[in-house]
């Protein structure tokens, strides 16, 4: 289940933990494990002594080993397009709309386990603007600003539904035809020299990779 939280490069570590204490352990409980970058925020004393006080392991991505953290940049990534497919030319509000690209990204069903976030958290999945009628109204006349909340909720869950349908369908197209490779002992196989994973044969830049 993804959590889209707002954040500021000048948080500090003191301030990341408040949040994600309001925002997920609240929902979820204390974790047995964290995965996160390398930022400064992530790595200072305070955060490491908070959470070996509560029994949690921090795990941080490298360059070497950028695995660790896919399944985040995965996520980063679906929050960027739909940020820009909603918000088009209009920048300035993104935050706002965090909330409502939450609940439908968490709504809808993901190819990796054929079930939504919601599902797979709480085992069903809550209701949609669409599993719901409007109510006929007894008003003489609507209050605009309301209008306009409903519909601009339906129309981010219309969205990010459709968005996300399309990066399913690409992901099935990509994997067509395409085999698992898997090596055994004694295979012959390219090496990719990277300076951190082989410092002593990478020792100039223009050394063989």
């Amino acid at each position: 289940m993804a959590h889209f939280i707002p954040c500021h490069k000048v948080d500090d570590a003191s301030h990341v933990s408040r949040l994600f204490f309001k925002e997920v352990v609240r929902l979820h409980g204390i974790p047995k494990t964290i995965v996160s970058g390398r930022d400064v925020k992530f790595l200072s004393h305070f955060r490491k002594s908070l959470w070996a006080r509560l029994g949690t392991q921090l795990l941080f991505s490298t360059t070497c080993h950028p695995q660790t953290y896919g399944k985040t940049e995965v996520v980063n990534k679906s929050l960027s397009t739909l940020l820009r497919v909603i918000l088009k030319n209009n920048k300035k509000p993104w935050d706002e709309h965090l909330p409502h690209i939450e609940f439908a990204y968490n709504r809808v069903v993901h190819k990796t386990t054929n079930l939504s976030p919601f599902e797979v958290v709480y085992g069903f999945n809550p209701l949609t603007p669409f599993d719901i009628l409007p109510l006929p109204s007894t008003c003489s006349y609507l209050h605009k600003e309301g209008v306009s909340k409903a519909d601009f909720t339906k129309k981010v869950h219309e969205k990010v539904k459709s968005q996300i349908e399309k990066q399913t369908q690409k992901y099935i197209e990509y994997n067509k035809g395409r085999n698992k490779l898997i090596f055994e002992e004694g295979d012959l196989v390219w090496v990719h020299l990277r300076k951190e994973r082989f410092p002593t044969q990478r020792k100039s830049k223009l050394s063989p990779r």
